[in-house]
């Protein structure tokens, strides 16, 4: 296995090639958005639009918005270069004490940063049981095929 596909495996087991950000699908929602309002010409009438519609007076706004989602959500490098969420517990926890994931963590089962986040603790399961290598190839496996954690059921 090469370095990039471990690069690709967040601290808490989460595989960024299934992340909807790490695919692009923000930055191309954005971008099919804008298409769609530059095609009707909302860009260009939300003044009017807004005699109907109050909420296109600011329209300013929510280009600044959809502009902030690309600049955060755009490129995003995976959890190990430094994406995701910038003030993450589980990645500074596995930073301190030097471990790939919490599968290296004796007390990855009590954890409560985990606890809270079921999820994770589902998939460092897998990780555990498949090894490390077969669990990357099979998640690069459904990546490759199209998967999404997006795409997922939530309960």
């Amino acid at each position: 296995m090469d370095s990039s596909s471990k690069n690709l495996v967040g601290y808490c087991g989460l595989h960024c090639g299934a992340c909807g950000i790490y695919q692009g699908r923000i930055k191309q929602a954005v971008e099919n958005l804008r298409g769609v309002i530059q095609a009707y010409g909302f860009d260009k009438i939300s003044a009017d639009l807004a005699k109907w519609e109050p909420s296109f007076e600011h329209y300013a706004k929510f280009e600044n918005v959809m502009d902030g989602l690309i600049k955060i959500f755009g490129e995003c490098p995976g959890c190990v270069g430094g994406g995701g969420d910038p003030t993450c517990t589980i990645r500074e926890c596995c930073k301190s004490k030097t471990y790939a994931t919490c599968v290296d963590c004796s007390k990855m089962d009590e954890c409560d940063k985990l606890k809270q986040r079921e999820w994770a603790l589902k998939r460092l399961r897998e990780i555990r049981a498949l090894g490390f290598q077969k669990w990357v190839k099979e998640m690069q496996s459904k990546v490759n095929e199209g998967y999404c954690y997006l795409d997922e059921k939530r309960e």
